[in-house]
């Protein structure tokens, strides 16, 4: 075909009405022509090259011979299921045939023949079931018949057809009820070059003249789009002297049309620029800076006079990959505080819109924008995070990223928190105390500081999370509130104060018991008296008689504790006492306690010895008196009994007592004649005369009486000063005793 009768376009040919053209039948000297006919359409079908292997493509297709879909009844319709080139046919074993979505046979070719009226289907072991083909077997005295399937430009033949009995005179074809030929020569109708506009319901009449008229079934003829509006697509191509750009006039043919041939014409403006059957077309590189860039089209057409569509026209850009984007961060600096607005700019110099922007933070896409030309890809955001910022580009033909910016989030430091280790307000002295601080939020880098009411311990600065400690070995001198603060550059963070009360450990207390007299009896109340040289208070004392309890009492100070005990005939025995602070009880040395007419006790024989010697010394100390005041004294001597000659004044020892009572100046005095004596009792007697100045010759030692008795320590006290004009015989017994009866100082 020469292409100089393709120099017409689609617009030209759509200005032309569409025609219905009704000519004179073919007329097949024998049946078998109209077979023949149909059988080169069907082979044509079949035959057609197939692109691809879609579902429609993988279904058989059924062809009828004779070509129509009504015939008379008693007539015989062959069928025959054409399996596409893709199968092979070798492999193909058997065919399926169905009637009415039932199964009718199984024949090993692959042609039927049918007498029946309904839908049939065929298939293969390895195909889908084909489309339907409706079959009618009709006794009517007039049919109309048709082919199965009708596209665009196809030229269609209708066939009015009356039995072998009948011959009429005229036949008519209706459409849609109009009238649209008349015929008294043939029974064929044509359609050339079918398209949409003959879609409808068809059916003819004939009239025999001086007789009857006869109506045909009715059939319904939808013509099929035989390819869709084109569409003009570009795509750059690199070449040996530069870049070129492909159009592409892009359309598709139905499977059973997929022979027709397409010629295809592209447009630039006026311009035709190519005709052929080839569906692109190179042309050099479109300049992107035109401000009026030229419009391109195309237009497909089916062969020199048939079915012709145009793409739409549009101004063609050459799609240009875009550049690597930078990516600018402000406001500009290496970091920005927490809670801060941060603009970020991504930008590529050059690159075809449109273009997709997308911002990302450590590979998780934060945001995207699709700007128009002119307007910026720009994004603000709120510090929070810390860490590398990246932004990318793509406009279809690549996507391009930016170089990393690593952006610092200053974080100002929280309000830290400072722990003490061990735990609770109250630490043994010399033990060690660990201070910790820590701030749960807070860039590094952090500078910690200890102190210890208002005064520094130290400090320390950390570049991870987790905080700082420091140890201290404690004393009485650190007791007191500890804080910590924390500061990172911003405002210093201070934490909440903490209580610490460093404690002494209780000493051993020492046990003292007060007398009201020196051999005490059943009914005497004695005073137990504990104390611990060193401890903090608050200090809690408890008594012990042997191990039993007696009572308990809490001093709040340095001072002692005391308890009254009625004395019983029971109490005799070794009494302890106890002191606890909380860091651990601490018991004295056991102090004994004995008392006088107790039966039983290992004091009794002593009771006795020491009454007995009393009463004798007492008798001698009178006889010496006697004497003492009828016996002149020599002219200026001194009295025996003067205290300066005394030997028992120069090793006179006292007793250590607090808080002593009243009754203890009311004593005896007893004067340690000889120390060093052991389990001695000694007896003094003295004589005072009575006047203001006793005479210098009247002190004299009438006696000293020696009793021995059984050794329970040494006990000393000390002499009180004679009152003036005293006549009163003082006489006093020592014994000497265990040491257990003063308590040691510790």
């Amino acid at each position: 075909m020469s292409s100089s009768g393709l120099l017409w376009s689609c617009a030209s040919q759509e200005s032309k009405p569409a025609l219905l053209l009704l000519r004179k039948a073919l007329i097949w000297p024998h049946p078998r022509a109209g077979q023949a006919f149909m059988l080169l359409w069907v082979s044509v079908l079949v035959l057609a090259p197939v692109s691809g292997k879609s579902e429609a493509a993988a279904k058989p297709v059924i062809s009828l011979h004779p070509p129509w879909t009504v015939v008379f009844t008693g007539e015989t319709v062959t069928l025959t299921c054409h399996v596409l080139h893709f199968h092979a046919p070798e492999k193909i074993k058997r065919f399926l045939w169905y009637l009415e979505g039932r199964m009718l046979r199984e024949t090993p070719g692959n042609t039927l023949e049918v007498r029946d009226s309904g839908q049939y289907r065929c298939q293969t072991q390895d195909s889908l079931p084909s489309d339907h083909v409706s079959l009618t077997f009709s006794s009517a005295n007039l049919i109309l018949q048709a082919p199965p399937f009708v596209f665009e430009g196809d030229s269609v033949v209708l066939r009015c057809r009356a039995n072998a009995e009948i011959t009429l005179d005229t036949t008519t074809l209706h459409r849609r009820g109009e009238v649209l030929s008349v015929s008294d020569e043939s029974s064929d109708f044509r359609i050339e070059q079918a398209s949409l506009k003959d879609n409808g319901d068809y059916r003819c009449s004939g009239f025999k003249n001086g007789c009857c008229s006869y109506s045909s079934n009715t059939i319904n003829i939808e013509v099929q789009e035989l390819f869709p509006r084109p569409v003009l697509t570009a795509s750059l191509s690199p070449t040996v002297s530069g870049k070129s750009v492909t159009l592409t006039c892009k359309t598709q043919l139905p499977p059973l049309r997929s022979d027709v041939k397409l010629w295809f014409r592209f447009f630039e403006d006026d311009h035709m620029l190519q005709l052929g059957l080839e569906s692109f077309l190179k042309i050099s590189t479109l300049t992107t800076r035109s401000r009026d860039p030229p419009y391109y089209w195309c237009e497909a057409q089916r062969g020199s006079s048939g079915v012709c569509k145009q793409s739409q026209k549009s101004q063609l850009h050459v799609q240009i990959p875009v550049s690597r984007p930078v990516l600018t961060l402000s406001p500009r600096g290496a970091s920005v505080p927490e809670g801060h607005t941060v603009t970020l700019t991504c930008k590529a110099e050059s690159g075809s819109f449109p273009i997709l922007y997308q911002f990302l933070r450590e590979e998780v896409v934060i945001q995207k924008m699709e700007p128009t030309p002119g307007m910026k890809s720009v994004m603000s955001l709120r510090a929070e995070h810390s860490g590398n910022y990246y932004c990318t580009a793509d406009n279809g033909l690549g996507a391009q990223r930016s170089l990393p910016v690593y952006l610092t989030v200053t974080v100002p430091v929280s309000r830290p928190v400072l722990t003490l280790s061990p735990r609770g307000a109250l630490v043994p002295e010399g033990h060690t105390v660990t201070l910790t601080c820590k701030a749960e939020r807070g860039s590094p880098r952090i500078l910690y500081k200890f102190y210890h009411e208002n005064i520094s311990l130290g400090s320390r600065s950390v570049l991870s999370a987790g905080g700082v400690s420091l140890r201290v070995t404690v004393t009485v001198q650190d007791s007191g509130n500890y804080f910590c603060t924390a500061d990172n550059g911003f405002r210093p963070q201070r934490s909440e104060a903490k209580s610490l009360s460093v404690k002494v450990p209780v000493s051993r207390p020492i046990l003292t018991i007060r007398r009201p007299r020196s051999q005490v009896v059943e009914g005497d109340v004695v005073e137990l008296y504990c104390g611990a040289r060193k401890g903090s208070p608050p200090i809690l004392y408890r008594f012990y008689h042997e191990d039993n309890a007696l009572g308990s009492s809490r001093v709040y100070s340095r001072e002692e504790a005391s308890f009254k005990l009625p004395l019983s005939a029971e109490h005799s025995g070794n009494y302890s006492c106890e002191a606890d602070n909380g860091l651990g009880a601490r018991r004295s040395e056991a102090v004994p306690l004995s008392m006088s007419g107790l039966t039983g006790s290992r004091s009794g024989p002593i009771a006795t010895g020491v009454t007995g010697g009393l009463f004798s010394t007492l008798g001698f100390g009178v006889v010496a008196l006697l004497l003492y005041c009828r016996l002149p004294r020599k002219a200026g001597g001194r009295p025996t009994s003067d205290p300066s000659r005394s030997p028992a004044d120069s090793d006179v020892r006292e007793p250590v007592y607090r808080n002593a009572p009243a009754w203890l100046e009311l004593q005896p005095v007893y004067s340690n004649v000889n120390p060093k004596g052991g389990e001695v009792v000694y007896s003094e007697v003295r004589r005072i005369p009575q006047g203001s100045k006793p005479a210098a010759n009247s002190d004299s030692v009438l006696g000293l009486l020696r009793t021995h008795l059984p050794s329970h320590g040494q006990a000393a006290s000390h002499r009180p000063s004679d009152p003036p004009g005293s006549s009163v015989i003082y006489s006093q017994v020592k014994v000497a005793c265990p040491s257990a009866c003063v308590a040691p100082q510790s």
